[in-house]
């Protein structure tokens, strides 16, 4: 089969690679009907993951069907479309029983990580009978693409702000998880959303298709500048409760800053470098941080706000390319060429 596979030094190849097999009674076999490139796959090539393994396939949002299942998989029979989750989780252990499963003692972001990943025409997916769930009819591959892992990022992102009807939301980035944690963060009744990030036509995005009320370009503006225009929109106060999507030079002091005291600042963002916490500071802001990476356990929720028309991604996809393309596919997305928010692979 095809397969992206990356060297550990920032070269990405489209080579031949043997089919995967069943190795454990939990694995399935999937055939890739759709597959996407995530920001992480960026990191891991710019050597920003240092456990990523070389030599491996990329990859790890993707939709499909199921080719093979092991004896340890009942709730899925070849044939079944599915979408997968960006983690492996073997459900059981005591970070898994407690809904932690991106801290799963036998697995967490394996998949293009340090096991061969799905920008490939088939993937081995371990623990299938958790990672994978069920694409309903009516829904499409297309629908289900994101449900795996940035979806799940800005329903995970929108549940730990512990977001409130009628609250004041601020959003850092408004790319594809800064987006997608808007969609959810608007299911639970918030009063504003803010939506702050650099690139106009995004912020546009976000505001032509009702997923912010206010929004905030601080490419011009100094901190200061921007935390007292939150502050103007929140009655003086700061946001009740932010979350950071982007992972800029800036955006860690950003969160904290804009935030009201007794705030939650969810940090979902993938930071490629330390960041600075100054308590003295905050001291009396009396703020909770809640950090990633994600925890994709509640897919199936996610996937019937999609079957029910509560939640669309369609505004993300910006191209499609097929796999015998994936290398200019990499190149455009990286370049964020003409406006590129996601693109699609196809077999």
């Amino acid at each position: 089969m095809k397969a992206l596979v990356h060297d550990g030094y920032g070269t990405i190849a489209l080579v031949d690679r043997p089919r995967p097999r069943l190795v454990e009674p939990g694995d399935a076999i999937v055939r890739v009907t759709r597959s996407t490139i995530c920001t992480s796959d960026l990191h891991i090539l710019r050597g920003a993951v240092p456990r990523a393994l070389p030599d491996t396939v990329l990859g790890h949002e993707f939709v499909g069907v199921v080719e093979e299942a092991g004896l340890g998989v009942t709730s899925f029979s070849p044939g079944d479309r599915v979408a997968v989750s960006c983690e492996t989780f073997c459900g059981e252990c005591f970070f898994c029983r407690r809904g932690w499963v991106n801290n799963c003692e036998h697995g967490g972001w394996l998949l293009g990580c340090t096991i061969d990943g799905c920008q490939a025409e088939y993937v081995r997916v371990p623990y299938a009978e958790n990672a994978l769930t069920r694409i309903p009819d009516g829904v499409s591959d297309e629908d289900a693409l994101f449900v795996g892992d940035i979806l799940a990022t800005g329903w995970w992102g929108a549940r730990l702000a512990e977001v409130e009807p009628g609250s004041a939301v601020a959003v850092i980035g408004a790319g594809p998880v800064g987006l997608t944690t808007m969609m959810c963060a608007r299911l639970a009744g918030p009063g504003r959303v803010i939506a702050l990030d650099v690139d106009e036509s995004r912020l546009a995005l976000a505001r032509e298709r009702g997923l912010a009320d206010v929004v905030i370009n601080p490419a011009e503006k100094n901190l200061d500048e921007v935390e007292a225009i939150v502050r103007e929109v929140t009655s003086g106060r700061g946001a009740d409760a932010v979350i950071e999507a982007a992972g800029g030079e800036d955006t860690f002091e950003m969160a904290w800053r804009i935030a009201r005291p007794n705030a939650v600042v969810v940090l979902s963002a993938m930071y490629e470098r330390d960041q600075v916490l100054p308590l003295p500071q905050m001291y009396g802001k009396n703020l909770t941080f809640k950090t990633g990476g994600v925890d994709a356990c509640g897919l199936g929720e996610v996937m019937e706000l999609i079957a029910a028309g509560r939640l669309d991604t369609s505004l993300l996809i910006s191209r499609r390319y097929p796999l015998s393309d994936i290398l200019e596919a990499y190149r455009a997305f990286e370049a964020r060429e003409d406006g590129c928010l996601k693109v699609v692979i196809t077999p």
